[in-house]
């Protein structure tokens, strides 16, 4: 397996991504500038990562959609490629239309970062045997997901939330959820085959033990485990 890790003007959690894929993981690890025009050759993963992509002016994520490695990310998921979308990622994967709904300011306005619950709500290659909770750290300050009625009744009726906010013991309730998300909503599959993930915590920091927590190792490997199934 390869992968490739998008880099933007800002993004700040791309070693971080790339010491998880090639270190912990094991994984083949290349990285792509944003102005590239293709990925390169054998890439099966396409990671991008958490950050600032563009200082965050107009909305998060609103520039980055427009950079020429966009179109070719788009042609390796309408392929069947692999996309993972982490934080602003995610923002800039739902911005390029590769994810439905959109992210917005926290309900209370404020930043973010500290640790939180997620569980695992329908079955795809980055979720596929995953424990029940995981211990994720998340950093935003527009992570609350949205999308309209209509959209939002389609992502629940395929099964396209991913994963959810919780409380430690996997229950959903409202302080457990850290922005306001709609349906407690922390990441959501898109792509013909599921295989575009869009999460707003941070698995790859927490993917080794000096982390103090490697709970988020699991959605890295769940994804090795389903390529090599093919």
């Amino acid at each position: 397996m390869q992968a490739t890790v998008v880099v933007f003007p800002g993004s700040n959690a791309d070693a971080e991504m790339i010491r998880t894929l090639r270190d912990v993981v094991g994984v083949t690890t290349l990285t792509a500038w944003h102005r590239d025009t293709e990925l390169p050759a054998g890439t099966d993963l396409v990671a991008i990562p958490g950050g600032f992509s563009y200082g965050d002016y107009l909305r998060c994520g609103a520039i980055a959609r427009t950079s020429p490695l966009v179109a070719a990310i788009r042609r390796h998921a309408d392929r069947g490629g692999y996309v993972l979308g982490v934080c602003n990622g995610f923002q800039i994967l739902t911005e390029a239309g590769l994810l439905p709904g959109a992210l917005t300011r926290n309900a209370h306005l404020r930043f973010e970062c500290r640790d939180a619950w997620v569980t695992p709500v329908s079955d795809g290659p980055f979720t596929r045997g995953l424990p029940r909770v995981l211990r994720l750290p998340i950093a935003h300050a527009e992570g609350r997901f949205q999308a309209a009625p209509h959209e939002l009744e389609v992502i629940e009726a395929e099964q396209r939330v991913a994963l959810r906010y919780c409380d430690r013991d996997g229950e959903l309730t409202p302080e457990a959820n850290p922005n306001g998300s709609l349906d407690a909503i922390a990441g959501v599959y898109g792509g013909p085959r599921r295989n575009v993930l869009g999460l707003m915590p941070h698995p790859e920091r927490a993917s080794e033990p000096l982390h103090g927590n490697e709970d988020g190792r699991a959605l890295f490997e769940a994804l090795v485990q389903s390529v090599a199934a093919g």
